[in-house]
């Protein structure tokens, strides 16, 4: 495993705007500086994968964790936080990667190889260090830090809120905080907070990390974000819009990848330059009979894939019922599609690129991800008490287009890899039948635990790669210690 000190510039630059505002101690004039504050968590958790018909390579356990510390403080008009991580590894699978098109078979294969091949690896590192810069409505954030996009506004309505966590944010910039090493950027970002709504820009380098325990080093990739959110409210209904607009860049010199032959990859060395336009609005509304709640997110893409014109689009419509009885169910039902490229020849590129998601949110069993994608789905979830909770679901998905791939991964994470990879379609489109149940329950207010377990039935396109065998499964349990 390759163990690099190297810190990038940026997050130089984070330590000594740290190192300023630790000199600046408190303002001549105002309320004193709150203390420090010392905050951390150990997450913990053991997988298990049963990958499809891989002939036993791909059935195996491992564990991952990652530890958490971090120091901050805060004064009139200035914050500053130090954040740092360790992620572990242990027991990854050395033989949890196949030949193509098969290719790594579930995550415990993505680690192995994106840490040198070592069945054990780890490392600490600067997960955050900013200072935040504060006055009236207005805040500049700048250094090293977590983003997640749709996270700007927390509603106050809970349904509201719950449904902007769980299916709206990250869907296009996230951390990956299901990984066990995460994302973070290096950059800026400026908000702008007043009652009619929010403004939020960002700028900034993606960080290294996600299955790669280094997450020193950042990348030769950029993304820019601009967004407004409006919150809407009549009677007993309560509503929210956002408007964005995201620019990414990716100058790396790898391997793209689409569903062009090999040769024509390999031939386009040209940047990756995608500008990502669209929205969401979230209603719910109360009734005599319960909540009723909808959801509406889209995007529509344009740009440069390489030598390629980038046209592309993607859109969810979700609508959701709880009614009021004492187990607190809430059932959801929805539908996701996601352009993909139906011709391989022409002079565009028309898959959806979902930038640099956390894409497990989406994706609960992480076999696929939002690209050439099309997802119906039921779910329910349930709240017996209220220190547990339950859920469970349907999935069915299919390619959009059955000339382009069944696509995974959550975007770039390492400099010599593009962090998305593709399978062949076999000229089908249906994908997998997924069927999974979780919970989660709160011992107390520091521990939680948590698991999950999912079945998928794989369909034309998984048996036209794996003829041994067209099932998977993937479960694991969690232990989370925040302090």
């Amino acid at each position: 495993m390759r163990m690099t000190p190297r810190i990038s510039r940026a997050c130089f630059a984070a330590a000594l705007l740290v190192s300023a505002s630790l000199c600046l101690g408190q303002p001549a004039a105002g309320p004193k500086p709150s203390p420090v504050s010392i905050q951390g968590s150990l997450r913990t958790r053991l997988e298990s994968w049963d990958w499809f018909g891989a002939a036993g390579a791909g059935s195996y356990l491992y564990s991952g964790s990652l530890a958490r510390l971090s120091l901050g403080q805060q004064f009139r008009t200035l914050d500053w936080q130090v954040e740092f991580a360790a992620p572990f590894l242990i027991g990854l699978p050395g033989t949890a990667i196949a030949a193509p098109p098969q290719g790594q078979l579930g995550l415990g294969g993505s680690y192995f190889a994106a840490n040198d091949r070592s069945r054990h690896a780890g490392m600490a590192f600067v997960k955050q260090g900013f200072v935040r810069l504060k006055g009236g409505s207005h805040s500049l954030r700048l250094g090293r830090f977590e983003f997640n996009d749709g996270t700007e506004v927390t509603p106050k309505d809970p349904t509201l809120a719950t449904l902007k966590r769980t299916r709206v944010a990250q869907r296009l910039i996230g951390a990956f905080g299901f990984s066990h090493v995460g994302r973070s950027l290096d950059g800026a970002q400026y908000s702008l907070n007043r009652p009619g709504g929010n403004v939020t820009v960002v700028a900034a380098l993606p960080t290294r990390g996600v299955f790669q325990v280094d997450g020193w080093g950042n990348l030769r990739t950029a993304v820019a974000y601009a967004a407004a959110t409006k919150p809407v409210a009549s009677g007993k209904s309560a509503g929210e819009v956002r408007v964005f607009g995201i620019y990414y860049q990716d100058w790396r010199r790898v391997l793209k990848t689409d569903n062009r032959a090999a040769a024509a990859r390999a031939a386009d060395t040209g940047n990756v330059r995608i500008g990502t336009f669209g929205g969401h609005y979230i209603h719910a509304a109360q009734t005599a009979a319960g909540t009723l709640d909808f959801l509406f997110w889209g995007a529509a893409q344009t740009g440069r894939w390489g030598t390629l014109d980038h046209r592309a689009g993607a859109a969810a419509v979700e609508a959701g019922y709880q009614p009021r009885c004492a187990l607190k169910p809430w059932l959801r039902a929805g539908l996701f599609h996601s352009t993909g490229d139906g011709d391989t020849r022409d002079s565009s590129h028309g898959t959806f690129f979902q930038i640099m998601p956390t894409p497990r949110i989406y994706a609960q069993f992480p076999f696929y991800n939002l690209m050439n994608n099309r997802d119906l789905f039921a779910t329910l979830a349930l709240r017996p008490h209220k220190a547990l909770s339950l859920a469970g679901g349907v999935h069915s998905l299919r390619l959009a287009e059955r000339a382009d791939l069944w696509y995974l991964g959550g975007g770039a994470f390492q400099p010599w890899s593009f962090g998305y990879v593709g399978r062949p379609s076999g000229g089908n489109r249906g994908l997998a039948t997924v069927l999974d149940v979780s919970a989660d329950y709160a011992v107390n207010s520091h521990v939680t635990l948590s698991g999950y377990v999912a079945h998928a039935a794989g369909k034309s396109v998984v048996a036209s790669i794996y003829p041994d065998g067209r099932n998977a499964r993937f479960g694991y349990i969690e232990l989370t210690w925040r302090f």
